[in-house]
């Protein structure tokens, strides 16, 4: 009688030592569930890491200027103005002699320097530093027309008025023109280079502007051929010239004129950006 009993109770105290078994057991396959998403969502957050670190890598560099970084007009063959301009910045020519800058003293806030004494009453006679920033000169050309793998190429077929650019690498296998307003949108750090085979035009009244704190040092254009300003147009940018660089009445810059060739300007005005 009393086995009969006691067998009862033990099979229920077996049943009851099985369920807890599997309790724990699911307790645990689900700890090792969850650890497993957490190993997965780090993963995921490395991945994440390692992509932004790629991205940054890949950023677009500015191009060095060197010493023609020092100057707002930098010219190979002259500098002539059409009383009265502006310039604030230093402005200088070499090899050619200073005779070959036609510009009253009180139109430049900054020096003028020339290999010689010839030119302006203003001029500082600097032989060596101009030669040294005319090689930086055509050495940032150079850096400017060889960078590779461009994010844009021929956009709007050379035709970018209206347009605003994002940061990046412009290639133009053509002349360049700017028929209305354009908006170089980007932060401080950002970078742009246009690589411009042929001419860059920029019609009469027509604005380059910067917006989300874009700066102007920061804007490279290497241009092959002429470069031409309309009259009371703005501009924004260092522009390197193969050509000339040509500024017609009243037109503007924010940024630097650096010339293989000459410079002309028209009760023009011509900032260095800082």
């Amino acid at each position: 009688m009393k086995l009969k009993i006691i067998l009862p109770a033990l099979a229920l105290v077996f049943v009851g030592l099985m369920s807890s078994c599997e309790k724990n057991e699911l307790n645990d396959n689900s700890a090792d569930m969850n650890a497993s998403l957490e190993n997965t969502a780090d993963l995921s957050n490395d991945s994440s890491k390692k992509s932004d670190d790629t991205k940054k890598q890949g950023t677009l560099k500015v191009v060095d200027l060197g010493v023609a970084g020092n100057f707002a007009i930098l010219s190979k063959t002259g500098i002539t103005s059409v009383y009265k301009s502006s310039i604030t910045g230093d402005i200088g020519t070499s090899p050619i002699t200073g005779a070959a800058m036609v510009i009253d003293c009180g139109e430049v806030t900054g020096n003028v320097y020339s290999v010689d004494a010839a030119g302006p009453a203003c001029i500082t006679t600097s032989a060596s530093m101009l030669t040294t920033a005319i090689s930086n000169m055509q050495t940032a050309y150079t850096d400017a027309a060889g960078r590779k793998t461009p994010d844009f190429v021929n956009l709007g077929a050379g035709n970018i008025g209206g347009k605003t650019l994002t940061p990046g690498l412009y290639k133009f296998t053509s002349s360049v023109v700017i028929p209305t307003d354009i908006a170089l949108e980007g932060g401080p750090d950002d970078v742009w280079i246009f690589q411009v085979s042929g001419n860059l035009d920029m019609s009469s009244a027509v604005n380059v502007t910067l917006s989300g704190g874009a700066q102007a040092k920061n804007i490279f254009w290497q241009v092959a051929g002429a470069v031409t300003f309309g009259t009371t147009s703005h501009f924004e940018g260092n522009v390197l010239g193969m050509t000339g660089i040509n500024l017609r009445t009243g037109a503007s810059i924010n940024g630097r004129l650096l010339a293989q060739t000459a410079t002309t300007l028209q009760k023009s005005t011509v900032t260095q950006p800082q």
